[in-house]
């Protein structure tokens, strides 16, 4: 090895490098960016506001339990909702008047061997959500259970599959965050090779309108991004069992996620989300002059909304600055319309449903216009 010869293509790197100040600014800014925000995130979460019914059928002798729990949870600022039974609390739950719903079970006396069991009964659309406020309450009856024995805990859902695992809890969550992450990367590299190889200056100088210009390109873009959306929700829906063939065991393609819902409103939402992710790197790739710059806007646009759309944490926890920044990201939109469809099953008649839909359909053409602006400006 030739050491001269070796230093000299560091040299080269190196110099490359020095010479891209954008680059430079992204590698240095960006981490002290994302770091600074998850540790905000982090630890200046807050109590998600809880909402408990307690549901007696154990009786008289459960009267005394109910109402220590309702008080140690008041204590420790819980809100106690009064509820007549537990068919009504299930309402209450699907109507979303209350957030938890603790029931004690007729025979919590039955076995005076073992600590009482008590079953917990959450919405199961949000895992972080129902987690986070099912450990309050946890918390709030430790001072209550002082001194015996803890109960145990049987969860309970009123949506999702009662044998789906914790990917398909998840799953509405990675479906939208994968299909607007890849989107956006192949839309702004794709993007900056028409404006490098000069296709996007030639088309300028023609009479077409800069807003045909974008329009064609997202259309186009968009193509394959429906493509690309269709192939991951038939993989992350479906399974496709190929039998023994040879010496070739059995297997399975696909993730097989439970879907409560229409899988073609699913497709929907995420094909939404898909051309507002293929309108921002439009956008953004505007800004950059290399690939490796438009990989590097992804720790600023993209890993942001990863920690702020709900996808590692419930959005109600979040610091309070930082929650209506969440409530304009297109990710939150597009997580809560795919849980409401995949998990609760819901419709075009769900006013939710059709809240996300609107609200992604405008981010996509809010985006757009302003990608028409950013190419008159970058002419002019």
């Amino acid at each position: 090895m030739n050491l001269r010869r070796t230093f000299a293509i560091s040299r080269r790197i190196a110099n490359a490098f020095k010479r891209d100040e954008r680059s430079l600014a992204l590698m240095f800014v960006a981490p002290i960016v994302v770091l600074g925000l998850l540790g905000w995130v982090i630890r200046g979460q807050g109590e998600p506001e809880t909402r408990l019914a307690v549901v007696n059928a154990a009786g008289a002798p459960g009267e005394r339990i109910k109402a220590g729990i309702e008080q140690a949870a008041a204590d420790a600022g819980i809100t106690v909702e009064r509820v007549a039974d537990e068919p009504a609390a299930r309402d209450a739950l699907r109507d979303g008047d209350i957030d938890v719903v603790l029931v004690l079970p007729d025979d919590l006396f039955a076995n005076q061997s073992a600590p009482p069991a008590l079953r917990f009964i959450t919405p199961g659309i949000n895992p972080a959500d129902d987690g986070g406020r099912v450990a309050r309450v946890q918390a709030a009856l430790l001072p209550a259970l002082a001194g015996s024995a803890f109960p145990t805990i049987e969860p309970e859902t009123i949506y999702g599959s009662p044998n789906g695992d914790q990917l398909d809890a998840f799953a509405p969550a990675l479906v939208a965050f994968f299909s607007y992450f890849l989107v956006f990367v192949l839309t702004g590299i794709s993007f900056l090779r028409e404006r490098v190889g000069g296709t996007l200056e030639r088309l300028l100088a023609t009479p077409v309108r800069r807003s045909e210009i974008v329009t064609g390109y997202s259309a186009g873009f968009g193509f394959f991004a429906t493509l690309q959306v269709i192939l991951i929700m038939a993989f992350a829906l479906g399974t496709l069992h190929v039998p023994v063939f040879g010496p070739l065991p059995a297997f399975s393609v696909g993730l097989g996620i439970a879907n409560a819902g229409s899988p073609a409103l699913a497709f929907l939402v995420a094909l939404l989300l898909a051309l507002g992710a293929v309108n921002l790197g439009i956008f953004l790739s505007t800004f950059a002059r290399t690939e490796l710059q438009v990989v590097q806007f992804i720790p600023i646009v993209i890993v942001p909304q990863a920690l702020l759309c709900g996808l590692l944490w419930p959005i109600s926890s979040l610091p309070e600055l930082l929650q209506p920044i969440a409530k304009v990201l297109p990710l939150t939109y597009a997580i809560d319309g795919l849980r409401e469809v995949l998990v609760k099953g819901a419709d075009l008649s769900s006013a939710a449903l059709r809240f996300d839909l609107a609200i992604l359909a405008a981010i996509a053409v809010f985006l757009a216009v302003l990608a028409s602006l950013t190419i008159r400006r970058e002419v002019a």
